[in-house]
């Protein structure tokens, strides 16, 4: 069963629904009675673990590695780190409710198995603002094993594509002419990957995507730190019967694991040594 925390008990209220069975990512948000989730109209890459993941509204990406399966480096079996990473799919360890003051949320930890045969401990704490506004997000990566890796990290929120309309915008100082039509790019599935650590404040990068007629004519707002993630991908498909947006905050550029090994873009993470990531979201 998953874990809900909702805002309060309005009609207008949100909840969100978390999973044990993959570090705790959101299964559903679901403001007013309206789930923001793609659900089943995804497309599949043939990785289980990730079709799952991707129907729901959040799931995450790393420590390991981001998008597509890579060789790893230097393993003399030729193996290759798995799509997105070895956490998804990942059962939590262990759970806790609520928080300092009572303020509404959880706190898990996961243990994940990383593809190069080392150990980290992915520490996660949702949590509702004080005014029921936001959900906020902080997670910390520690590497538990004994050698070093390469932290990589990145955030999927994934939102149902019939959700947008004609007046449906991307909406951020990071985008060149500071928004853009929801259905970017050409054809029927596309991506991008801007610097978003440039035009952030105080440390935070912002956008929205929206209005929404299902929620009011609002927006989904979202922020992140931009210390360990620098840059905002985002992208869509509407192909068959997928139809899906994702906003994905992400610790590095699109670029392989070489180009950004030798770049310097690829720092390790030693033993002992810790990581944070942080983002929230609202419908406002």
């Amino acid at each position: 069963m998953p874990i809900t925390i909702s805002s309060s008990d309005d009609a207008d209220a949100f909840q969100i629904l978390l999973d044990r069975q993959s570090a705790l990512d959101i299964g559903a948000f679901v403001v007013g009675g309206t789930d923001l989730s793609p659900g089943i109209a995804i497309p599949s890459d043939g990785d289980l673990r990730i079709d799952h993941a991707l129907q729901g509204f959040f799931f995450t990406c790393g420590p390991d590695h981001v998008r597509h399966p890579e060789p790893i480096e230097g393993d003399a079996e030729g193996r290759l780190f798995p799509l997105h990473g070895s956490l998804c799919g990942t059962p939590v360890g262990r759970t806790e409710m609520a928080g300092p003051d009572d303020v509404p949320g959880c706190f898990a930890e996961t243990s994940v198995a990383l593809a190069d045969g080392g150990k980290a401990l992915f520490s996660r704490r949702w949590a509702i603002s004080g005014d029921a506004s936001e959900v906020t997000l902080s997670d910390r990566v520690t590497n538990t094993g004994q050698t070093a890796f390469a932290p990589m990290l990145m955030y999927h929120m994934n939102i149902g594509g019939w959700l947008c309309g004609e007046k449906t915008l991307v909406s951020g100082a990071m985008l060149p002419d500071g928004a853009m039509p929801w259905r970017f790019g050409q054809g029927d599935s596309a991506h991008l990957c801007l610097p978003a650590a440039e035009t952030a404040v105080d440390d935070w990068a912002r956008l929205s995507l929206g209005p929404f007629e299902a929620l009011g004519e609002r927006s989904l707002q979202v922020r992140f730190r931009v210390d360990t993630l620098p840059f905002l991908q985002m992208w869509r498909c509407q192909r068959g019967n997928a139809d899906v947006v994702s906003i994905e905050p992400v610790s590095h550029r699109i670029a392989g694991r070489a180009a950004l090994a030798e770049a310097g873009e690829l720092p390790l993470l030693h033993p002992g040594e810790t990581i944070d990531y942080a983002l929230a979201f609202q419908v406002g």
